[in-house]
């Protein structure tokens, strides 16, 4: 174990280093005994104590309960138990989760003292992994929106400039992984939720194949759009999570069983080359600025020299816009219609606007909807007979000022409401295909831009795989945050 007799500085400047490790080395060096979980959990802890304040990521701190789970998990270390593939992890879960024992606002202050009395399923996993929690991430209201905001908690901001948007709805998440105050974080994706803010922030965000981390408890948010998925610093860190979350469950009838060995895999390429078919805004489907368009150009070059063929085709995605605005009202209207109806002054005009929407649908245009996605996912099938991989934007933007709620205007296109700047996100999100957000580059005025690879149909492996080819030689695209070198 460390000593921790070092000057003052000396061990801060440490703690930090400690804290920009991969997760996998980090459980490694535990499992080794070159460091406890204790004092793990501590630098993590002085990395909260030192950013936190000024980004707002972190929202609810346990670190009491932190300390004495830290203090099993070190019991554990050295009877010679069998480890979990995260002991020992500081991990805090987005605030949308419902963690025992730890409040849960769901960022709503008609939830502002909710203390759940048990665990939502990824959490679940998470605790059996051997993560430690140690708190709880921003979101916006519900997770409604792709920028992180509330009036129970205020704003998270981004990590490269504190005057820019974090993304959403697991913005906090991405901004504590960005800056080391943990290594890995939950968070969930319904329309961008995962993979948007990994883009703003410069990190990685995977939003699984749907089923592949069930939903518990069970809502009416279960149809085939919203999922839990990883947030982390490196390919190799978003399988070492996934593997502890994803899994059938019996109680959920779409969920999926994971292959084995998610990361160490290659596929029985033979001699075919490999083929992505590239397409940053899916043949004009939406708006992309100008400056995240100039810095995604490098993609193609980088596939070609990784050897593979890089081709002209796109996805029939003809519906998907409809799709996804349907169902997304329909839940919200079954979420949240009694709330709206009895304290609309304490709902945000967001999900009121959506509750209105979906109360008027009618039956047969929901049914018309889910059957829309059944047809989407079919003709997704038959896309990926012909490609092996699809490229496109995360974002349409780069990160916005904090002050807007969202970007009214895309490339001269005005947006009609907030969820229009996300289509590049939320049209992925209704084929139920696993979908990554890989850091690529950065813009002219220093701000974080991400490329959004697709994978076949329940090809989390295969995503997985090319990705971290993909990581392999861009490693060196983007620098990291300011705020670690004390550059801001």
């Amino acid at each position: 174990m460390r000593s921790r007799s070092q000057s003052g500085y000396t061990q801060f400047m440490e703690d930090a280093e400690l804290c920009l490790k991969s997760a996998r080395e980090m459980v490694a060096m535990i499992k080794r005994r070159e460091i406890s979980c204790v004092e793990l959990l501590e630098a993590h802890l002085a990395q909260i104590e030192r950013f936190n304040p000024r980004v707002n990521a972190f929202v609810s701190l346990v670190p009491e309960q932190a300390r004495e789970a830290a203090q099993r998990a070190d019991a554990r270390t050295l009877s010679g138990e069998p480890l979990g593939p995260l002991h020992g992890l500081p991990v805090a879960h987005k605030d949308t989760h419902r963690t025992k024992g730890i409040r849960t606002t769901f960022g709503s202050p008609l939830l502002a003292k909710n203390v759940p009395d048990a665990d939502d399923l990824v959490i679940e996993r998470l605790h059996d992994a051997g993560v430690i929690s140690i708190g709880k991430t921003n979101t916006p209201e519900f997770a409604a929106g792709s920028h992180t905001f509330n009036t129970v908690f205020g704003t998270t901001h981004n990590p490269y400039d504190l005057a820019r948007s974090a993304g959403g709805s697991s913005g906090g998440a991405a901004v504590g992984v960005a800056l080391g105050m943990h290594p890995i974080a939950d968070g969930s994706d319904m329309g961008g939720s995962l993979r948007n803010p990994a883009s703003f922030c410069g990190v990685f965000g995977m939003r699984p194949s749907f089923g592949r981390v069930p939903n518990l408890p069970a809502s009416v948010r279960d149809e085939r759009l919203s999922v839990a998925g990883p947030i982390a610093r490196s390919v190799g860190d978003i399988s070492l999570m996934l593997e502890a979350i994803a899994g059938a469950d019996a109680r959920v009838d779409y969920s999926l069983s994971p292959p084995k060995d998610y990361f160490a895999w290659e596929p029985a390429n033979g001699h075919r080359r490999r083929r992505i078919a590239w397409s940053p805004d899916l043949g004009g489907a939406f708006p992309i600025d100008p400056e995240v368009r100039r810095v995604l150009s490098r993609c193609p070059a980088v596939f070609e020299e990784l050897g593979w063929e890089v081709v002209e085709d796109l996805p029939d995605l003809s519906g998907a816009d409809e799709v996804f605005r349907v169902l997304r009202a329909h839940q919200f209207a079954e979420a949240f219609a009694p709330m709206v109806r009895n304290h609309p002054e304490s709902v945000k005009e967001a999900i009121r606007w959506n509750v209105e929407i979906g109360l008027s649908l009618t039956s047969a245009q929901v049914d018309r909807a889910k059957l829309e996605q059944r047809v989407i996912f079919a003709r997704m099938h038959e896309f990926f007979s012909r490609v092996d991989l699809l490229g496109l934007t995360v974002s349409q933007v780069p990160p916005f000022p904090v002050a807007w709620e969202y970007p009214p205007v895309v490339d001269g296109r005005e947006m009609g409401d907030y969820l229009e700047w996300m289509a590049s996100c939320y049209l992925i999100s209704t084929t139920a295909l696993p979908a990554i957000s890989l850091p690529i580059g950065m813009t002219a005025d220093g701000l974080p831009v991400g490329v959004q690879l697709v994978g076949p149909p329940a090809g989390d492996r295969e995503l997985l795989w090319a990705s971290a080819q993909f990581e392999s030689v861009t490693t060196s695209f983007l620098p990291r945050p300011p705020l670690l070198d004390g550059l801001e």
